[in-house]
């Protein structure tokens, strides 16, 4: 299944320094970026931005302890439902650098890995209107999409987040 196909992904397109030896055979180490944003909104097209972005670097699907997280001031108002959502208002938000100041920094820790995101449409296309903005590539990276595999998994059921949290018996 989805394991045995991105290994096979991740060995083809490791070089050397990206195997492990152990005593009976060779072992290819898949580095995986687990990614989430929050925004002021739904569509970068209505001009909403990114606040914040986090990343988990998984090396063979486990935390290496390597992350990227930083607030991201979106130089606009703050509306009050994804206030809601995520809790950061326009005050604490005016203290941080705006998307554009961490944007290399953001694409050389992705590097050319596999992202894993819940929802990945929604986070790509405001990760690509941001680095757009600042006149960057768009990301062309793999992507596995949690949000699709959870709909494919269990059928007409709640597929956010909380609902994986409750069904999985995992505190968020």
């Amino acid at each position: 299944g989805y394991l045995a196909k991105s290994s096979r992904r991740a060995a083809k397109a490791c070089p050397k320094a990206c195997y492990v030896e152990s005593r009976s055979r060779r072992i290819a180490r898949m580095r995986e970026l687990v990614i989430d944003t929050e925004t002021t909104g739904l569509d970068p097209n209505d001009g909403h931005r990114i606040v914040e972005v986090a990343v988990i670097e998984l090396m063979n699907h486990l935390p290496t302890g390597r992350v990227f997280h930083r607030y991201c001031n979106p130089d606009r108002d703050m509306p009050e439902g994804a206030f809601a959502v995520h809790g950061l208002s326009k005050e604490f938000l005016a203290k941080h650098p705006v998307f554009a100041a961490h944007a290399n920094e953001l694409l050389e820790f992705l590097g050319e890995d596999q992202l894993v995101i819940h929802n990945a449409e929604f986070d790509l296309a405001f990760l690509n209107m941001e680095l757009k903005r600042v006149g960057l590539r768009k990301l062309a990276l793999p992507v596995v999409d949690t949000l699709t595999m959870a709909r494919q998994r269990f059928p007409g059921q709640p597929a956010s987040l909380d609902a994986l949290f409750t069904r999985f018996a995992i505190a968020p």
